[in-house]
């Protein structure tokens, strides 16, 4: 056995992104390891999405290097980056899902069009199933996103992020425009995922309650529930690191606890006290 240690998921080494003359990224860096949470808070128009985008291979960065599974992505051309999308989930702001197509359809969609995955379409139909099952959704395989509701339709978001039981699984805005109630059960969902296979959590939001969720949860094997665990170290087994990105940069990068103790204006702007 090896003794070398483990490359990390995702690691981001002095990324710069720019359009134009501005830098959405300016010279970012962090990394994740198999199985850790990753929290990133910023305003509006901070670099969260771009972030995202630079980590699927969607922007090619200016400056530095992006790594995914230890390898370098940063300069592959589009074909080489099937094979490595096809161990990474995503799910984009609103959900993004296809109007045309039907929920199984939408389920689907990156089993027929990833590298490595050669199914029939009775286990195509298995795996969707059991995706919107995981949701708890299964019952709406022959309907269209136009007859779901914007929570429904998050969560059949989230079963096409991980019909491919990806290694990581990237999650932007998870919970805007909902509901309290319903952003907890999206929450609660991107926990359960992660508890359930050890998948490498990315999560850009502007809501403190999201993040905090994350890093002070567990989902329990046996109960099949959502346990809280407090704020103990900072966050849960899982370990989870929260970033804040202002103007494209970095502006804080630790534990929950290193955040809330923090004095900067700026980063306490996504720091709520609970009741």
């Amino acid at each position: 056995m090896s003794d070398e240690p483990s490359q990390p998921v995702l690691r981001f080494e002095r990324v710069t992104v720019r359009f134009d003359e501005h830098k959405a990224l300016d010279e970012v860096s962090f990394a994740v390891e198999a199985g850790e949470s990753l929290v990133i808070f910023g305003a509006s128009g901070s670099g969260k999405t771009v972030l995202l985008k630079a980590a699927l291979g969607l922007l090619r960065p200016d400056g530095g290097r992006v790594y995914v599974f230890g390898q370098d992505i940063t300069n592959l051309r589009e074909r080489d980056l099937f094979g490595i999308r096809s161990n990474m989930g995503v799910l984009f702001q609103e959900g993004g899902l296809f109007d045309s197509l039907t929920i199984e359809e939408n389920v689907s969609y990156p089993i027929e069009n990833l590298a490595g995955f050669d199914c029939t379409p009775e286990e195509m139909h298995e795996r969707a199933e059991e995706a919107l099952r995981f949701v708890e959704l299964e019952h709406t395989l022959e309907k269209f996103p136009s007859e779901l509701s914007g929570g429904m339709r998050r969560r059949v978001g989230i079963a096409r992020a991980v019909v491919t039981e990806p290694r990581l699984v990237l999650y932007d805005s998870p919970t805007a425009g909902l509901d309290p109630i319903t952003a907890y059960t999206i929450i609660a969902l991107v926990v359960k995922e992660r508890d359930l296979k050890n998948t490498t959590t990315v999560m850009a939001t502007h809501r403190y309650q999201d993040g905090h969720f994350l890093a002070t949860s567990r989902y329990n094997r046996e109960t099949e529930q959502i346990e809280q665990l407090g704020e103990r170290e900072g966050g849960n087994g899982a370990r989870t690191t929260f970033m804040v990105l202002r103007e494209g940069r970095l502006a804080f990068q630790g534990t929950l606890a290193e955040l809330k103790a923090s004095a900067d204006p700026y980063l306490s702007k996504f720091v709520k006290r609970e009741d």
